[in-house]
């Protein structure tokens, strides 16, 4: 086995209704399950903030919802409070096929500190340990798919190809939030990491 299919925050919270919603986030999902059907192995990835997460708007007096702030660790983008663990939001998409997961990563429990990727922290250096866990079942190929292109998939991918995987981004399965212009840095940023387009 050396190939794994990586499905990124397909979570209600980033679907339409969702408190951070990403247009026809919704409308990944059957694609998403008839690729599972075909992967050798299957990782969800969770984000799964406490309450008052730092990378929340409402955490810090006076800011709005999408602002860029400085954190200790670099430029953060403060976001509506999304995926609060054990809620509905935070909840995988009813028709998405959990059952076929092997593992569930889940991310941004710690209240310092956001994780867009599925491998580190947004210090870069905090891991998740999804690298080890690949690395121990020989997984050198990963396909990646959801949400949202431009931050969590993209932060993922670029990860994965600086850590020496052989990447690909199925785009079709992806959607993006789009927040000036950052898909379009995204796509420029994977390509540049060596991650293929698909």
């Amino acid at each position: 086995m050396t190939h794994a299919l990586i499905v990124i925050d397909v979570q209600n919270d980033f679907c339409p209704g969702g408190a951070l919603a990403v247009p026809e986030g919704d409308v990944i999902v059957s694609g998403i399950n008839a690729l599972m059907n075909e992967a050798e192995a299957v990782i969800l990835t969770q984000d799964w903030h406490p309450g008052g997460h730092s990378s929340f708007a409402s955490s810090h007096a006076g800011a709005s919802p999408y602002e860029v702030i400085d954190m200790d660790y670099g430029p953060q983008v403060l976001w509506p409070d999304h995926c609060i663990q054990g809620s509905d939001g935070a909840a995988f998409h009813p028709d998405l096929h959990v059952d076929r997961a092997d593992m569930i990563v889940r991310k941004g429990y710690r209240p310092a500190i956001d994780s867009y990727s599925a491998f580190f922290e947004n210090d870069h250096t905090t891991p998740t340990g999804l690298e080890g866990y690949l690395r121990t079942r020989s997984i050198e190929r990963l396909t990646l798919v959801g949400l949202a292109t431009d931050f969590c998939v993209n932060f993922s991918a670029v990860d994965a190809a600086k850590l020496g995987f052989d990447v690909t981004v199925r785009t079709d399965l992806c959607r993006a939030i789009d927040l000036d212009g950052s898909l379009a840095a995204a796509r420029d940023g994977m390509a540049a990491a060596g991650v293929k387009l698909g």
